[in-house]
Protein backbone atom coordinates (compact mmCIF):
# COMPACT_ATOMS: atom_id res chain seq x y z
CA UNK A 1 0.00 0.00 0.00
CA UNK A 2 1.50 3.33 -0.99
CA UNK A 3 1.12 6.88 0.21
CA UNK A 4 -0.48 8.20 -2.95
CA UNK A 5 -2.01 11.65 -2.99
CA UNK A 6 -5.42 10.17 -3.69
CA UNK A 7 -5.37 8.65 -0.24
CA UNK A 8 -5.08 12.01 1.47
CA UNK A 9 -7.80 12.73 3.97
CA UNK A 10 -8.76 9.11 4.48
CA UNK A 11 -8.42 7.40 7.78
CA UNK A 12 -7.08 4.31 6.03
CA UNK A 13 -3.66 5.30 4.85
CA UNK A 14 -0.15 3.96 4.86
CA UNK A 15 -0.09 4.25 8.64
CA UNK A 16 -2.79 1.61 8.85
CA UNK A 17 -0.60 -1.29 7.98
CA UNK A 18 2.78 -0.36 6.52
CA UNK A 19 4.66 2.37 8.30
CA UNK A 20 8.02 0.95 9.28
CA UNK A 21 10.26 3.36 7.41
CA UNK A 22 13.19 4.11 9.70
CA UNK A 23 14.22 7.74 9.82
CA UNK A 24 17.55 9.07 11.01
CA UNK A 25 17.60 10.26 14.60
CA UNK A 26 19.07 13.60 15.63
CA UNK A 27 22.50 13.92 17.19
CA UNK A 28 23.06 16.72 19.69
CA UNK A 29 26.36 17.51 21.44
CA UNK A 30 27.82 14.23 20.26
CA UNK A 31 25.00 12.26 21.88
CA UNK A 32 22.15 10.53 20.18
CA UNK A 33 18.91 12.19 21.29
CA UNK A 34 15.79 10.22 22.04
CA UNK A 35 13.91 9.40 18.86
CA UNK A 36 10.61 11.32 18.58
CA UNK A 37 8.24 9.52 16.20
CA UNK A 38 5.85 12.48 16.05
CA UNK A 39 8.53 14.74 14.55
CA UNK A 40 9.28 12.24 11.79
CA UNK A 41 5.77 11.76 10.44
CA UNK A 42 4.80 13.22 7.09
CA UNK A 43 2.99 16.51 7.86
CA UNK A 44 1.58 16.78 4.33
CA UNK A 45 -0.88 13.90 4.82
CA UNK A 46 -1.92 14.80 8.37
CA UNK A 47 -5.42 15.46 9.69
CA UNK A 48 -6.32 18.14 12.20
CA UNK A 49 -7.39 17.28 15.74
CA UNK A 50 -11.04 18.06 14.96
CA UNK A 51 -10.82 16.10 11.71
CA UNK A 52 -9.45 13.10 13.57
CA UNK A 53 -12.23 13.38 16.13
CA UNK A 54 -14.78 13.41 13.29
CA UNK A 55 -13.19 10.31 11.73
CA UNK A 56 -13.26 8.44 15.04
CA UNK A 57 -16.88 9.37 15.70
CA UNK A 58 -17.90 8.41 12.17
CA UNK A 59 -16.26 5.00 12.53
CA UNK A 60 -17.97 4.35 15.89
CA UNK A 61 -21.50 5.55 15.08
CA UNK A 62 -22.90 3.00 12.68
CA UNK A 63 -25.31 0.07 12.74
CA UNK A 64 -24.22 -0.78 16.28
CA UNK A 65 -26.12 2.13 17.82
CA UNK A 66 -29.34 0.89 16.23
CA UNK A 67 -28.84 -2.49 17.92
CA UNK A 68 -28.48 -1.00 21.42
CA UNK A 69 -32.19 -1.27 22.35
CA UNK A 70 -31.95 -5.01 21.63
CA UNK A 71 -28.88 -5.15 23.88
CA UNK A 72 -30.88 -3.46 26.67
CA UNK A 73 -33.63 -6.07 26.17
CA UNK A 74 -31.04 -8.71 27.02
CA UNK A 75 -29.91 -6.87 30.14
CA UNK A 76 -32.71 -4.69 31.51
CA UNK A 77 -32.81 -0.91 31.84
CA UNK A 78 -30.56 -0.47 34.87
CA UNK A 79 -28.02 -3.20 34.08
CA UNK A 80 -27.98 -2.08 30.45
CA UNK A 81 -27.13 1.52 31.33
CA UNK A 82 -24.43 0.55 33.82
CA UNK A 83 -23.11 -2.25 31.60
CA UNK A 84 -22.79 0.02 28.55
CA UNK A 85 -20.75 2.52 30.57
CA UNK A 86 -18.53 -0.25 31.99
CA UNK A 87 -17.92 -1.81 28.58
CA UNK A 88 -17.22 1.67 27.21
CA UNK A 89 -14.56 2.30 29.86
CA UNK A 90 -12.96 -1.10 29.20
CA UNK A 91 -12.88 -0.55 25.43
CA UNK A 92 -11.47 2.96 25.90
CA UNK A 93 -8.77 1.68 28.24
CA UNK A 94 -7.77 -1.05 25.77
CA UNK A 95 -7.39 1.57 23.03
CA UNK A 96 -5.35 3.72 25.42
CA UNK A 97 -2.86 0.96 26.20
CA UNK A 98 -2.59 -0.06 22.56
CA UNK A 99 -1.84 3.48 21.35
CA UNK A 100 0.49 4.25 24.26
CA UNK A 101 2.40 1.01 23.66
CA UNK A 102 2.60 1.81 19.95
CA UNK A 103 4.13 5.22 20.76
CA UNK A 104 6.72 3.64 23.05
CA UNK A 105 7.68 0.88 20.63
CA UNK A 106 7.99 3.49 17.85
CA UNK A 107 10.64 5.23 19.95
CA UNK A 108 12.37 1.94 20.64
CA UNK A 109 12.31 0.74 17.02
CA UNK A 110 12.93 4.27 15.64
CA UNK A 111 9.97 4.32 13.24
CA UNK A 112 7.50 7.23 12.83
CA UNK A 113 4.27 5.23 13.12
CA UNK A 114 2.96 1.70 13.40
CA UNK A 115 -0.36 0.12 12.53
CA UNK A 116 -2.27 -2.36 14.67
CA UNK A 117 -0.58 -5.54 13.42
CA UNK A 118 2.82 -3.86 13.15
CA UNK A 119 2.64 -2.77 16.77
CA UNK A 120 2.02 -6.36 17.86
CA UNK A 121 4.92 -7.58 15.71
CA UNK A 122 7.41 -4.94 16.94
CA UNK A 123 6.45 -5.46 20.58
CA UNK A 124 7.34 -9.14 20.35
CA UNK A 125 10.35 -8.46 18.09
CA UNK A 126 11.93 -6.02 20.57
CA UNK A 127 10.58 -7.69 23.71
CA UNK A 128 11.90 -10.46 25.98
CA UNK A 129 14.14 -13.02 24.28
CA UNK A 130 11.64 -15.81 24.75
CA UNK A 131 8.89 -13.81 23.01
CA UNK A 132 10.84 -12.69 19.94
CA UNK A 133 10.32 -15.89 17.99
CA UNK A 134 6.58 -15.20 18.08
CA UNK A 135 6.80 -11.78 16.40
CA UNK A 136 5.68 -12.99 12.96
CA UNK A 137 2.88 -15.00 14.52
CA UNK A 138 1.75 -11.92 16.48
CA UNK A 139 1.56 -9.88 13.28
CA UNK A 140 -0.19 -12.63 11.32
CA UNK A 141 -2.68 -13.25 14.13
CA UNK A 142 -3.49 -9.54 14.35
CA UNK A 143 -3.77 -9.11 10.58
CA UNK A 144 -6.04 -12.09 10.11
CA UNK A 145 -7.99 -10.95 13.16
CA UNK A 146 -8.58 -7.64 11.37
CA UNK A 147 -9.55 -9.46 8.17
CA UNK A 148 -12.05 -11.76 9.87
CA UNK A 149 -13.46 -8.93 11.98
CA UNK A 150 -14.15 -6.71 8.97
CA UNK A 151 -15.48 -9.56 6.85
CA UNK A 152 -17.73 -10.66 9.72
CA UNK A 153 -19.00 -7.11 10.17
CA UNK A 154 -19.67 -6.89 6.42
CA UNK A 155 -21.73 -10.10 6.61
CA UNK A 156 -23.81 -8.37 9.29
CA UNK A 157 -24.11 -5.36 6.97
CA UNK A 158 -25.53 -7.55 4.18
CA UNK A 159 -28.14 -9.01 6.55
CA UNK A 160 -28.91 -5.53 7.89
CA UNK A 161 -29.46 -4.03 4.43
CA UNK A 162 -31.60 -6.96 3.28
CA UNK A 163 -33.70 -6.90 6.47
CA UNK A 164 -34.33 -3.16 6.14
CA UNK A 165 -35.46 -3.45 2.51
CA UNK A 166 -37.55 -6.52 3.39
CA UNK A 167 -39.31 -4.64 6.18
CA UNK A 168 -40.47 -1.91 3.78
CA UNK A 169 -41.04 -3.76 0.51
CA UNK A 170 -42.89 -6.74 1.98
CA UNK A 171 -45.28 -4.33 3.67
CA UNK A 172 -45.69 -2.13 0.58
CA UNK A 173 -46.14 -5.01 -1.86
CA UNK A 174 -48.28 -7.12 0.46
CA UNK A 175 -45.94 -10.12 0.15
CA UNK A 176 -43.99 -12.26 2.59
CA UNK A 177 -40.76 -12.89 0.74
CA UNK A 178 -38.00 -14.50 2.76
CA UNK A 179 -35.14 -12.18 3.67
CA UNK A 180 -32.76 -14.52 1.82
CA UNK A 181 -34.19 -13.30 -1.50
CA UNK A 182 -33.25 -9.78 -0.51
CA UNK A 183 -29.78 -10.97 0.58
CA UNK A 184 -29.25 -12.42 -2.91
CA UNK A 185 -30.24 -9.13 -4.54
CA UNK A 186 -28.22 -6.97 -2.11
CA UNK A 187 -25.09 -9.04 -2.74
CA UNK A 188 -24.94 -7.78 -6.34
CA UNK A 189 -24.41 -4.04 -5.58
CA UNK A 190 -22.03 -5.09 -2.79
CA UNK A 191 -19.91 -6.86 -5.42
CA UNK A 192 -19.84 -3.68 -7.52
CA UNK A 193 -18.84 -1.49 -4.57
CA UNK A 194 -16.29 -4.08 -3.47
CA UNK A 195 -14.48 -3.74 -6.80
CA UNK A 196 -13.53 -0.13 -6.02
CA UNK A 197 -9.83 -0.21 -5.14
CA UNK A 198 -8.99 3.45 -4.53
CA UNK A 199 -10.19 5.29 -1.49
CA UNK A 200 -10.80 8.55 -3.33
CA UNK A 201 -13.61 6.91 -5.30
CA UNK A 202 -15.29 5.83 -2.05
CA UNK A 203 -15.38 9.35 -0.59
CA UNK A 204 -18.68 10.39 -2.29
CA UNK A 205 -20.36 7.19 -1.07
CA UNK A 206 -19.12 7.87 2.46
CA UNK A 207 -20.49 11.42 2.34
CA UNK A 208 -23.93 10.21 1.21
CA UNK A 209 -23.86 7.51 3.89
CA UNK A 210 -23.16 10.08 6.60
CA UNK A 211 -26.09 12.23 5.47
CA UNK A 212 -28.41 9.21 5.40
CA UNK A 213 -27.36 8.18 8.92
CA UNK A 214 -28.02 11.66 10.33
CA UNK A 215 -31.51 11.76 8.78
CA UNK A 216 -32.25 8.22 10.00
CA UNK A 217 -31.21 9.05 13.58
CA UNK A 218 -33.36 12.18 13.50
CA UNK A 219 -36.45 10.28 12.33
CA UNK A 220 -35.86 7.44 14.79
CA UNK A 221 -35.47 9.81 17.74
CA UNK A 222 -38.63 11.64 16.68
CA UNK A 223 -40.68 8.45 16.77
CA UNK A 224 -39.17 7.29 20.06
CA UNK A 225 -39.70 10.62 21.83
CA UNK A 226 -43.26 10.81 20.43
CA UNK A 227 -44.13 7.44 22.00
CA UNK A 228 -44.87 6.65 25.67
CA UNK A 229 -41.65 5.98 27.59
CA UNK A 230 -42.32 3.20 30.09
CA UNK A 231 -39.78 3.21 32.90
CA UNK A 232 -41.36 0.13 34.50
CA UNK A 233 -39.49 -2.17 32.13
CA UNK A 234 -37.37 -4.84 33.90
CA UNK A 235 -34.24 -3.40 35.48
CA UNK A 236 -32.48 -6.74 35.00
CA UNK A 237 -33.33 -9.49 32.55
CA UNK A 238 -31.50 -12.72 33.39
CA UNK A 239 -27.97 -14.06 33.65
CA UNK A 240 -28.59 -16.26 30.61
CA UNK A 241 -29.20 -13.21 28.40
CA UNK A 242 -26.21 -11.17 29.62
CA UNK A 243 -23.73 -12.74 27.16
CA UNK A 244 -25.89 -11.46 24.29
CA UNK A 245 -25.91 -8.00 25.85
CA UNK A 246 -22.14 -7.80 26.27
CA UNK A 247 -21.32 -9.24 22.83
CA UNK A 248 -23.77 -6.82 21.17
CA UNK A 249 -22.33 -3.81 23.03
CA UNK A 250 -18.77 -4.88 22.18
CA UNK A 251 -19.77 -5.17 18.51
CA UNK A 252 -21.46 -1.77 18.61
CA UNK A 253 -18.76 0.12 20.48
CA UNK A 254 -15.47 -1.47 19.50
CA UNK A 255 -13.67 0.42 16.73
CA UNK A 256 -10.16 -0.87 17.34
CA UNK A 257 -9.49 -1.43 13.65
CA UNK A 258 -9.65 2.27 12.76
CA UNK A 259 -7.97 3.69 15.86
CA UNK A 260 -4.37 3.34 14.71
CA UNK A 261 -5.02 4.78 11.21
CA UNK A 262 -6.73 7.81 12.76
CA UNK A 263 -3.96 8.35 15.33
CA UNK A 264 -1.20 7.81 12.77
CA UNK A 265 -2.67 10.43 10.45
CA UNK A 266 -2.95 13.19 13.08
CA UNK A 267 -1.03 16.43 12.66
CA UNK A 268 -0.68 16.59 16.46
CA UNK A 269 -0.80 12.94 17.65
CA UNK A 270 -0.02 14.03 21.21
CA UNK A 271 -3.64 15.27 21.32
CA UNK A 272 -5.04 11.78 20.73
CA UNK A 273 -4.59 10.57 24.30
CA UNK A 274 -4.81 12.62 27.48
CA UNK A 275 -7.63 14.66 28.93
CA UNK A 276 -9.81 15.57 27.21
CA UNK A 277 -8.03 14.25 24.09
CA UNK A 278 -9.54 12.94 20.86
CA UNK A 279 -10.06 9.41 22.16
CA UNK A 280 -11.68 10.36 25.46
CA UNK A 281 -13.94 12.92 23.79
CA UNK A 282 -15.06 10.50 21.09
CA UNK A 283 -15.71 7.66 23.53
CA UNK A 284 -17.64 9.95 25.91
CA UNK A 285 -19.93 10.96 23.04
CA UNK A 286 -20.27 7.34 21.88
CA UNK A 287 -21.04 5.99 25.37
CA UNK A 288 -23.59 8.75 25.97
CA UNK A 289 -25.41 8.21 22.67
CA UNK A 290 -25.37 4.42 22.96
CA UNK A 291 -26.73 4.53 26.50
CA UNK A 292 -29.49 7.02 25.61
CA UNK A 293 -30.59 5.21 22.44
CA UNK A 294 -30.50 1.81 24.12
CA UNK A 295 -32.42 3.05 27.18
CA UNK A 296 -35.07 4.95 25.19
CA UNK A 297 -35.52 2.19 22.61
CA UNK A 298 -36.15 -0.51 25.20
CA UNK A 299 -38.24 1.79 27.42
CA UNK A 300 -40.51 2.56 24.44
CA UNK A 301 -40.80 -0.81 22.68
CA UNK A 302 -40.02 -3.28 25.48
CA UNK A 303 -39.68 -6.95 24.54
CA UNK A 304 -41.02 -6.18 21.05
CA UNK A 305 -37.80 -4.33 20.21
CA UNK A 306 -36.07 -5.56 17.05
CA UNK A 307 -32.37 -6.10 16.32
CA UNK A 308 -32.37 -2.69 14.64
CA UNK A 309 -34.60 -0.07 16.23
CA UNK A 310 -35.57 1.18 12.75
CA UNK A 311 -37.49 -2.09 12.25
CA UNK A 312 -39.81 -1.05 15.11
CA UNK A 313 -40.90 2.15 13.40
CA UNK A 314 -44.56 2.15 12.28
CA UNK A 315 -45.17 0.26 9.04
CA UNK A 316 -46.86 2.16 6.26
CA UNK A 317 -45.79 5.61 7.46
CA UNK A 318 -43.63 7.45 4.89
CA UNK A 319 -41.08 8.82 7.35
CA UNK A 320 -40.64 5.45 9.06
CA UNK A 321 -40.18 3.71 5.73
CA UNK A 322 -37.79 6.44 4.62
CA UNK A 323 -35.67 5.78 7.74
CA UNK A 324 -35.41 2.08 6.88
CA UNK A 325 -34.49 2.77 3.26
CA UNK A 326 -32.00 5.51 4.16
CA UNK A 327 -30.16 3.41 6.75
CA UNK A 328 -30.02 0.53 4.27
CA UNK A 329 -28.47 2.87 1.66
CA UNK A 330 -26.07 4.28 4.26
CA UNK A 331 -24.79 0.83 5.23
CA UNK A 332 -24.62 -0.25 1.58
CA UNK A 333 -22.49 2.80 0.74
CA UNK A 334 -20.28 2.10 3.76
CA UNK A 335 -19.67 -1.46 2.56
CA UNK A 336 -16.89 -0.50 0.13
CA UNK A 337 -14.86 1.31 2.80
CA UNK A 338 -15.21 -1.56 5.28
CA UNK A 339 -14.32 -4.06 2.55
CA UNK A 340 -11.22 -2.06 1.57
CA UNK A 341 -9.30 -2.95 4.73
CA UNK A 342 -9.42 -6.78 4.60
CA UNK A 343 -8.86 -6.80 0.84
CA UNK A 344 -5.78 -4.62 1.21
CA UNK A 345 -4.30 -7.07 3.73
CA UNK A 346 -5.20 -10.19 1.75
CA UNK A 347 -4.06 -8.85 -1.62
CA UNK A 348 -0.68 -7.83 -0.25
CA UNK A 349 -0.23 -11.46 0.77
CA UNK A 350 -1.40 -13.17 -2.43
CA UNK A 351 -0.67 -10.46 -5.05
CA UNK A 352 3.09 -11.10 -5.28
CA UNK A 353 2.38 -14.75 -6.16
CA UNK A 354 0.32 -13.81 -9.23
CA UNK A 355 1.86 -12.63 -12.54
CA UNK A 356 1.44 -8.86 -12.93
CA UNK A 357 -0.39 -9.16 -16.24
CA UNK A 358 -3.11 -11.13 -14.44
CA UNK A 359 -3.43 -8.84 -11.43
CA UNK A 360 -6.48 -6.95 -12.66
CA UNK A 361 -8.62 -9.96 -13.55
CA UNK A 362 -7.41 -11.85 -10.49
CA UNK A 363 -8.44 -8.98 -8.20
CA UNK A 364 -11.86 -8.75 -9.83
CA UNK A 365 -12.51 -12.46 -9.38
CA UNK A 366 -10.99 -12.59 -5.90
CA UNK A 367 -13.06 -9.68 -4.58
CA UNK A 368 -16.26 -10.98 -6.18
CA UNK A 369 -15.62 -14.46 -4.81
CA UNK A 370 -15.10 -13.19 -1.26
CA UNK A 371 -18.33 -11.17 -1.38
CA UNK A 372 -20.27 -14.14 -2.77
CA UNK A 373 -19.00 -16.22 0.15
CA UNK A 374 -20.05 -13.45 2.54
CA UNK A 375 -23.49 -13.41 0.91
CA UNK A 376 -23.71 -17.17 1.46
CA UNK A 377 -22.79 -16.77 5.13
CA UNK A 378 -25.38 -14.00 5.49
CA UNK A 379 -28.04 -16.22 3.90
CA UNK A 380 -27.11 -19.04 6.29
CA UNK A 381 -27.64 -16.75 9.32
CA UNK A 382 -30.25 -14.22 8.14
CA UNK A 383 -31.25 -13.13 11.65
CA UNK A 384 -29.59 -9.94 12.85
CA UNK A 385 -29.43 -10.24 16.64
CA UNK A 386 -27.53 -13.56 16.99
CA UNK A 387 -25.28 -12.64 14.06
CA UNK A 388 -24.32 -9.30 15.62
CA UNK A 389 -23.67 -11.00 18.94
CA UNK A 390 -21.59 -13.76 17.33
CA UNK A 391 -19.33 -11.33 15.46
CA UNK A 392 -18.93 -9.23 18.60
CA UNK A 393 -18.16 -12.23 20.80
CA UNK A 394 -15.72 -13.99 18.47
CA UNK A 395 -13.87 -11.19 16.71
CA UNK A 396 -14.20 -7.89 18.52
CA UNK A 397 -13.54 -9.39 21.96
CA UNK A 398 -10.24 -10.84 20.76
CA UNK A 399 -9.20 -7.87 18.63
CA UNK A 400 -10.35 -5.11 20.98
CA UNK A 401 -9.72 -6.57 24.43
CA UNK A 402 -7.33 -9.52 24.35
CA UNK A 403 -4.63 -8.35 21.92
CA UNK A 404 -4.06 -4.88 23.48
CA UNK A 405 -3.75 -6.46 26.95
CA UNK A 406 -1.19 -9.03 25.76
CA UNK A 407 0.75 -6.43 23.74
CA UNK A 408 1.13 -4.09 26.73
CA UNK A 409 2.16 -6.93 29.05
CA UNK A 410 4.84 -8.23 26.67
CA UNK A 411 6.19 -4.73 26.06
CA UNK A 412 6.50 -3.91 29.76
CA UNK A 413 7.83 -7.33 30.82
CA UNK A 414 9.76 -7.84 33.08
CA UNK A 415 10.91 -4.51 34.59
CA UNK A 416 7.98 -2.14 34.08
CA UNK A 417 4.95 -4.00 35.42
CA UNK A 418 4.20 -1.59 38.27
CA UNK A 419 3.96 -2.12 42.00
CA UNK A 420 2.95 -5.67 42.90
CA UNK A 421 2.89 -6.40 39.14
CA UNK A 422 -0.48 -4.68 38.94
CA UNK A 423 -0.25 -4.37 35.14
CA UNK A 424 -0.07 -8.15 34.82
CA UNK A 425 -3.07 -8.50 37.13
CA UNK A 426 -5.06 -5.83 35.29
CA UNK A 427 -4.28 -7.21 31.84
CA UNK A 428 -4.90 -10.75 33.01
CA UNK A 429 -8.36 -9.55 34.07
CA UNK A 430 -8.92 -8.08 30.58
CA UNK A 431 -7.89 -11.35 28.93
CA UNK A 432 -10.25 -13.27 31.21
CA UNK A 433 -13.10 -10.90 30.29
CA UNK A 434 -12.26 -11.39 26.61
CA UNK A 435 -12.28 -15.18 26.92
CA UNK A 436 -15.53 -15.19 28.92
CA UNK A 437 -17.16 -12.91 26.31
CA UNK A 438 -15.85 -15.18 23.56
CA UNK A 439 -17.10 -18.44 25.09
CA UNK A 440 -20.40 -17.36 26.64
CA UNK A 441 -21.31 -14.98 23.82
CA UNK A 442 -20.54 -17.54 21.11
CA UNK A 443 -22.39 -20.30 22.96
CA UNK A 444 -25.51 -18.19 23.47
CA UNK A 445 -25.54 -16.92 19.89
CA UNK A 446 -25.01 -20.39 18.42
CA UNK A 447 -27.95 -21.66 20.48
CA UNK A 448 -30.05 -18.81 19.08
CA UNK A 449 -29.05 -19.77 15.55
CA UNK A 450 -29.86 -23.45 16.21
CA UNK A 451 -33.22 -22.39 17.61
CA UNK A 452 -33.84 -20.35 14.46
CA UNK A 453 -33.42 -23.47 12.31
CA UNK A 454 -35.03 -26.07 14.58
CA UNK A 455 -37.71 -24.03 16.30
CA UNK A 456 -36.70 -25.62 19.61
CA UNK A 457 -36.06 -23.34 22.55
CA UNK A 458 -32.81 -24.00 24.45
CA UNK A 459 -32.73 -23.06 28.09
Amino acid sequence: MSTEKDNKGSVFTLSDFNSTTVLTEKVENGKESEYNPFENRDPKSSNSTMGSLAHLLKSSLGTGILAMPMAFKNSGLLVGALGTIIVGFICTHCVHILVRTSHEVCKKAKVPALGFAETAEKVFETGPLGARKYSRFARAFSEYGLVLTYLGANCVYIVFIATSFSNVLNSRLGVDWDVRYYIAVVTLPCIILGEIRKLKYLVPFSAIANLCIVVTFTITLYYMLSSPIKLDRPKFSSFGQLPLFFSTVIFAMEGIGVVMPVENSMKKPQHFLGCPGVLNTAMFVVMSLYTVIGFLGYAVYGDAVEASITLNLPKGEPFAEAANILIAIAILFTFGLQFYVPMDILWRKIGPNIPKDRHNMSQIMFRAGIILIMGGVAAAVPKLDPFIGLVGAVFFSILGLCIPAIVETVFRYPDDLGKFNWIVIKNGFLVVISVIALITGSYTCVLEIIEMYTGKHHK
